[in-house]
């Protein structure tokens, strides 16, 4: 059965230049409980935010940090002006960073997703290749643990992950961070294909957000760590603990 979201929209914010930010607030979670509004936000490049946005985000999300999980390139090309938000931390943590040209380092590899590019028959193929090295590479292992850190360590207000657009690198992250909360699965695929709703360039069965990208990275972690919550709390460091403490902060209402 297909998961409906009771969010308005998604949990899209009606921001002027921003198409993709969406709160998680809302989102089912564990125990019966529901995400608490306000707190976790998905985002594309801040880069395009109005003046207005920025208000915005700092007086009514009360926005504390904000963790960029693009390369240099993009940051040069299309910087946040982290220096318009007063007080918001800034991390950066390139998932990607050395990741296509690690893979390229293996012959077999590079033959493959070469092969995979080019397969128009199959365009979706090549990011379904791609995805678990997203998670696996270590700079997305660094990149993850940063972003879970950054979540557990700012205890008021709110934190805005995102990449470029906010569909690979953030839709791993907000999965991620989705997981800890205790989100059904349904839920978070929801969440992850939402982002095609928002995307103003032309449908691109190469790139759109598609359910073979997101449980090809599922399976890949589950075969190293054993699932997604093994993922977080083997790699990423994040202990039981640290999943309690998440939860108490981050999700309304009393447990069930």
């Amino acid at each position: 059965m297909q998961f409906t979201d009771a969010r308005p929209n998604f949990g899209r914010i009606d921001f002027e230049g921003l198409p993709n930010t969406r709160d998680l607030g809302g989102l089912p979670a564990a125990d019966g409980r529901r995400v608490r509004p306000g707190l976790l936000l998905r985002s594309g490049t801040l880069y395009f935010a109005t003046t207005a946005d920025r208000r915005r985000l700092i007086e009514d999300y009360h926005l504390r940090a904000v963790v960029d999980l693009r390369g240099e390139d993009e940051l040069a090309e299309y910087p946040d002006g982290v220096e318009s938000l007063p007080g918001v931390r800034y991390v950066h943590a390139d998932a990607l960073r050395g990741t296509v040209a690690g893979i390229s380092q293996n012959a077999e590899a590079r033959a493959q997703l070469e092969a995979a590019r080019a397969d128009d028959g199959d365009p979706a193929r090549f990011m379904e290749m791609v995805y678990p090295h997203i998670l696996l590479g270590e700079s997305g292992i660094e990149a993850y643990r940063a972003l879970l850190r950054c979540v557990l360590e700012t205890t008021d207000g709110s934190v805005l992950w995102h990449c470029h657009f906010g569909r690979d690198r953030c839709g791993m992250g907000s999965m991620l961070v989705e997981a800890a909360l205790g989100v059904p699965w349904e839920a978070v695929e929801g969440d992850y294909l939402a982002t095609n709703r928002f995307n103003p360039d032309p449908a691109d069965e190469r790139t759109d957000a598609n359910l073979r990208f997101i449980r090809a990275a599922v399976a890949a972690v589950t075969r190293e760590f054993g699932g997604v919550m093994g993922y977080v709390h083997d790699a990423l460091g994040v202990s039981d603990a640290d999943v309690a403490e998440l939860r108490g902060r981050c999700l309304e209402g009393a447990p069930r």
